[in-house]
């Protein structure tokens, strides 16, 4: 059940290195929170890895803090989260397919935008700092790789295959929620606009809305925005708005079909 107490339960946190930041200047002065645990940027490209240090990091979790609820600061991240349980705490999750749903502040509007907007690729001061972003950058790291390991021929290949993959992007989009100095969002803002330009796509600056990621550290969790599992349920990706679902505990040994 959701917390619906004016107090909230001690919180503990399990985040994406990319969302530290933010993260961490939201929880300011909020006691309840009992433990930050962030993970490295890039587990979402092996959900099974991510699946299993996420459960590890509930396990270290719930042995060595109070926290009466853990919230992961994800979406499905590729099913990354699916099958991710608890033994004693709930598990808060945001109705989210990634972390740009999280920065803009809700799914309907992640949803709108890229609907508008296709083809779009995200950036961010987390993913800016944590990963390569498509840019001139990235191409000449990846090139300069490619060849220690590759002959000439074969790493231009490999470059023309990546490039041939940006090519379904038309447009930059950076999202940031404002909560960082203006000085290191202009930065990201000129980075950003400069991989536009070597690319040849758009450019777009979005405010995001913190109020989201606020709510998930502090509750209550309603269920529009968010999945709310006791001991022993994990989640199932959905095909609908709701975007995951609730998968009980077994019934005498046999499992029960996944509720909304």
């Amino acid at each position: 059940m959701p917390n619906h107490s004016s107090v909230p339960p001690p919180i503990a946190i399990i985040l994406c290195a990319v969302m530290e930041d933010e993260i961490r200047i939201l929880a300011q002065g909020m006691p309840h929170i009992v433990a930050i645990h962030p993970l490295e940027q890039g587990l979402h490209n092996t959900p099974q890895l991510l699946s299993q240090r996420l459960q590890e990091a509930v396990g270290h979790l719930e042995s060595t803090t109070n926290a009466q609820a853990i919230t992961l600061v994800y979406g499905l991240c590729s099913r990354g989260t699916e099958n991710v349980t608890t033994r004693r705490a709930q598990l808060i999750v945001p109705r989210a397919h990634d972390c740009i749903t999280l920065l803009l502040g809700s799914k309907e509007r992640y949803a709108q935008y890229v609907q508008q907007n296709p083809g779009t690729y995200w950036y961010s001061p987390g993913w800016n700092r944590h990963h390569s972003p498509p840019g001139e950058e990235r191409y000449q790291k990846y090139l300069a790789e490619y060849r220690k390991k590759f002959s000439e021929e074969d790493a231009q290949f490999l470059m023309e295959t990546e490039q041939a993959w940006f090519s379904e992007y038309k447009l930059a989009a950076y999202v940031d929620l404002g909560l960082t100095p203006e000085t290191d969002v202009q930065a990201d803002i000129a980075y950003t606009r400069k991989c536009a330009d070597w690319l040849k796509w758009s450019f777009d600056r979005q405010r995001g809305d913190p109020q989201l990621l606020r709510d998930l550290l502090t509750g209550p969790w309603d269920d529009e925005r968010f999945l709310v599992l006791n001991p022993g349920e994990f989640l199932k990706m959905t095909a609908d708005e709701k975007i995951m679902a609730r998968v009980p505990l077994t019934v005498r040994g046999n499992p029960v079909e996944a509720e909304p």
